[in-house]
């Protein structure tokens, strides 16, 4: 009789369980093989020193899971059908296989840069843990019961009913709760319009030049064509958008990203009456409009044509990514196919981080953790901005004051490229900005890099700019 090896933890309890699981690990690993004879359900018990109960509890899971088969007069086998985990297949070199080896372990991550400037983070050590906590709390002792089921796809109606206040208080934005829509962040929502734009007909999509490079390849795979518009020192350039033909558009107005620059008055007005001209849809991500240091924020274009624009905005950037938590406000046929799309995908988001968002609003907490990080990413940025001017000569701080990253065009005769890289091993992480350029005017564009503050204090921001400075030392000594 074949030596089982079973061993049991007497204290941990669910002896049937662990003899089962012993078994299973047994076949698995191939010490057990198909057909061999198991000792009866009597006799183990007796080697294992448990009950009968305990064994025939074991063999009766095994059987219905197709481990083992019992036929009477035959006892207890090991199934035919079971069969141990293969392993990977072996390596072939030159038509022989390799020998077979232990897998590697995967590699460990690379370590975190000392000095993180990379943009479009926030400060995720600054998400108010206690007040969102007490939102959820007092959002949970009147939740009814019927608002734990599969929840409106447009999002819940308080989330949407304070999202409208809020937008229209702080944002000039023309809002209400019909025309919100909850989204899982602006990725989402503007994936979903990009959908319904290329089933309306649309087989143009224009963005600014430069842009979010990691924002392109969601772009590219939306299935319309994307045309790049020229960005100056007024922003969007809208003669050039209306030479490409487009009829939709993907604009950053209140703070362009990456350069910074506020669309002007000039060309707000040129904007809105260029989507009515070809009757466009304008797409205005508002992505981190919460954040201006010099003067308040310039209104939204929504609040302007709120027929002509979907208003685009999320918590990602004011509270934290890993909420996934945005919203739409667009007309009410837009809403309304906004809405279906979630209905017919994935049935609305996530229903309790609603009612806490919904609750920290009226509460007062988004406002006061505004107001806070706001004074904060002001003290970071003129910090970082005050430290490159004086450890790197030359270079130019371009956009207004405002956001959580900067655009800082690098002193003459610097290699972008080779800054990123020299910055990178003295532990200081950073994004240059010709990835974020067409392939037509990279080549035209300053050497820069987008650098991300939020995160770092202001000693270290400091610390880093003097490393970067060195970098750019380096290189022009080179």
């Amino acid at each position: 009789m074949t030596d089982l090896h079973l061993p049991l933890d007497r204290s941990a309890g669910r002896l049937a369980a662990q003899i089962a699981a012993g078994f299973r690990s047994a076949v698995r690993t191939g010490r057990l093989t198909a057909g061999t004879r198991l000792p009866s359900s009597r006799d183990l018990a007796r080697d294992l020193d448990v009950s009968r109960g305990v064994v025939v509890a074991a063999y009766e899971q095994l059987t219905a899971e197709g481990f083992l088969i019992a036929r009477r007069g035959d006892g207890t086998r090991i199934a035919p059908l079971a069969r141990p985990d293969e392993a990977p297949p072996a390596a072939v070199q030159n038509g022989v296989p390799a020998p077979s080896r232990e897998p590697r372990p995967e590699p460990a991550p690379p370590p975190a840069p000392a000095y993180d400037l990379w943009p479009g983070k926030p400060d995720l050590s600054a998400f108010p843990r206690e007040r969102w906590i007490s939102a959820a709390r007092a959002a949970l002792r009147t939740l009814p019961h019927d608002a734990l089921t599969y929840p409106d796809p447009g999002g819940v109606p308080a989330l949407r009913a304070e999202l409208a206040g809020y937008l229209g208080r702080v944002r000039a934005a023309h809002a209400d709760p019909g025309r919100v829509v909850i989204m899982n962040g602006v990725a989402q929502g503007l994936s979903a319009l990009l959908r319904l734009l290329r089933a309306s007909g649309h087989t143009l999509l224009a963005v600014e030049d430069p842009t979010s490079d990691r924002q392109l390849p969601m772009l590219d795979a939306s299935g319309l064509r994307v045309i790049r518009v020229p960005v100056d020192a007024e922003g969007l350039d809208v003669a050039a958008l209306a030479r490409t033909g487009a009829r939709a558009v993907l604009v950053t107005p209140a703070h362009q990203y990456p350069t910074g620059v506020v669309l002007s008055p000039s060309r707000r007005a040129e904007l809105i009456a260029w989507a009515r001209d070809v009757d466009g849809l304008i797409l205005e991500d508002d992505y981190d409009a919460e954040f201006r240091y010099d003067r308040e924020p310039v209104g939204c274009l929504q609040g302007i044509d709120p027929e002509r624009v979907v208003l685009l905005g999320s918590v990602s950037k004011s509270l934290a990514p890993a909420l996934r938590l945005g919203w739409a406000v667009a007309s009410p046929a837009v809403a309304k196919r906004l809405r279906s799309h979630r209905e017919t995908t994935d049935l609305g988001a996530p229903v309790l981080e609603q009612y806490a968002l919904a609750e920290l609003i009226r509460g007062g907490g988004y406002d006061r953790h505004l107001r806070t990080m706001r004074r904060r990413y002001r003290a970071r940025r003129d910090a970082l901005a005050g430290a490159l001017n004086s450890r790197m000569p030359g270079a130019v701080v371009r956009g207004v004051s405002a956001g959580i990253h900067l655009y800082v065009e690098l002193p003459r005769g610097c290699d972008e490229d080779a800054v990123v890289a020299r910055a990178a091993l003295s532990g200081v992480s950073v994004a240059g900005a010709r990835p974020m350029w067409s392939a037509g005017r990279a080549g035209h564009a300053k050497p820069a890099l987008v650098l991300g503050y939020a995160g770092l204090s202001e000693p270290r921001l400091v610390k880093a700019a003097q490393l970067l400075g060195q970098a750019v030392t380096d290189g022009t000594e080179g």
